[in-house]
């Protein structure tokens, strides 16, 4: 897809139609959908990590990770949980039927897989997903590697039959059973050629991040569900924008964000989550200080401050020149 702006402003990203081909249940609340080409041809190629928007509406943008296996561009998998407060989006994907049209919008990656000797892979419920694919990166890799995974319960965890194939090397943690994750004696004693990845509920990605503390920088890779929370230095003040590209400078009020203001001046910028976790609105920084408020940028992408997630970041000073 490519949008051009009255003001001649450009955003490209592919957009896909695809149908269902298949629909599964892999665990109780899950269900796995399968996503081909209407006509057969292959899908754009990913990485493991990587997820798509399901545009499932007009205002219902979400979400989900890739959890098959990317050396087979034939069709994409991704398994959804239904939760309890869904803001409509795991309800949409469950009542999707076989041979339902969607379209699709990436796939970007956010997650990517490092290379590395070692990894220690930590999954939550449906958090799972995204470490399927990097599983299978890392055993081709031939890396030593180890997943623990966690639940409410063993009917809860999704693709536990396909893990079977790694006996010894995956250690599963229902909680009704053995209560949770052992993170003292999964981390407590750093390893320096190892990375670790997780991804889960935000209990437990601040329970690693806690434990991980003595590990060398850049050793954990997180991937969140929802925005974190952000402290915030006192109320919001407007703020000036120059785009650079566009030709225009704007003032963000304090109860707008840049993105909408972007919007309103009729510049072409795409949004989906708009919540700072997707990365689908991240714009270069060329001048200025960014008051990051993102999910997805680590501390130290932060701080080179070339670029932000104009959805839901702001700026510390009065003025910030974009690539846009």
């Amino acid at each position: 897809m490519t949008i051009t702006s009255s003001v001649g402003t450009v955003v490209t990203e592919l957009e896909t139609e695809v149908v269902v081909s298949a629909v599964r249940h892999p665990a109780d609340d899950v269900v796995e959908l399968t996503l081909a080409a209407p006509d057969g041809r292959p899908l754009a190629p990913w990485t493991p990590g990587a997820h798509i928007d399901l545009m499932l509406g007009e205002d219902l943008v979400r979400q989900y990770s890739l959890c098959s296996s990317p050396a087979d561009t034939s069709s994409y998998r991704v398994a959804v949980l239904r939760t309890p407060d869904s803001r409509g989006g795991s309800v949409a994907v469950h009542e999707l039927a076989e041979g339902a049209a969607l379209r699709i919008r990436g796939p970007r990656n956010n997650f990517a897989l490092l290379s590395a000797p070692r990894y220690v892979f930590i999954g939550g419920g449906i958090g799972i997903t995204p470490l399927l694919p990097m599983i299978e990166e890392a055993e081709t890799a031939g890396a030593d590697w180890h997943l623990f995974y966690g639940g409410r319960t063993r009917a809860s965890m999704a693709y536990l039959a396909e893990l079977e194939k790694y006996a010894g090397r995956v250690t599963l943690v229902p909680q009704d059973e053995q209560g949770l994750l052992d993170l003292g004696s999964i981390l407590g004693t750093p390893d320096a050629q190892a990375l670790v990845y997780c991804c889960g509920p935000e209990p437990l990605l601040a329970a690693v991040e806690g434990s991980c503390e003595s590990w060398r920088h850049g050793a954990l890779h997180l991937e969140r569900f929802a925005a974190k929370e952000v402290e915030r230095e006192g109320d919001d003040e407007s703020f000036e924008i120059v785009l650079q590209r566009s030709g225009l400078t704007l003032t963000v009020p304090p109860d707008q964000s840049v993105f909408q203001t972007m919007r309103d001046a009729g510049v072409s910028v795409l949004g989906s989550c708009l919540e700072g976790i997707c990365g689908t609105c991240e714009t270069g920084v060329l001048e200025g200080e960014v008051d990051h408020r993102d999910s997805v940028l680590d501390a130290d992408e932060q701080e080179e401050m070339d670029c932000m997630m104009v959805c839901v970041s702001r700026c510390r000073g009065a003025r910030l020149v974009l690539d846009a």
